[in-house]
């Protein structure tokens, strides 16, 4: 097992429309307004731009950003990462059937980072945690954005 590669998949479930939800997702330099652990967005390009993230640990990662697929459609956002973490993430909104939404995260990445890939062993653990609770807040904060509660009652 490599413990310098991360796979994360997770469901939110919101009682929110997906074109709203959809369009809160697509907008990335608004994120800080609800994702406490987003910490600033930098535009860098029409479909690029930097994201500084800091959940619990005593660390940031700067992350690069850039759009490979915007479908909406589909309900698809995708983007290429790089700097502090290489790899991809996803979302997939789509409808819940009671009028809310059900939004897939997906994310692949291997840490760039040479302190964050040296810690892999004995901090593993502790960096998927601390992304768990980075995605919880960040359905919070979606979910209180929209004005709409997550729809699973969590």
């Amino acid at each position: 097992m490599d413990l310098n590669h991360y796979r994360f998949r997770g469901t939110w479930r919101l009682a929110a429309p997906p074109g709203a939800v959809y369009a809160a997702l697509e907008d990335v330099p608004g994120y800080p307004r609800w994702w406490p652990d987003i910490r600033d967005v930098r535009q860098t390009g029409p479909d690029s731009g930097e994201v500084l993230v800091r959940a619990l640990l005593p660390y940031r990662l700067v992350i690069r950003l850039t759009t490979t697929r915007r479908d909406h459609g589909a309900g698809v956002l995708e983007a290429a990462m790089d700097a502090d973490l290489i790899g991809w993430s996803r979302w997939t909104v789509t409808a819940d059937g009671a009028g809310g939404s059900e939004v897939l995260f997906e994310e692949d990445a291997r840490p760039a980072n040479a302190l964050l890939r040296r810690l892999a062993v004995p901090a593993h653990l502790l960096f998927r945690a601390n992304h768990a609770v980075m995605m919880h807040r960040g359905r919070r904060g979606l979910a209180a954005h929209l004005g709409a509660g997550p729809a699973d009652g969590a």
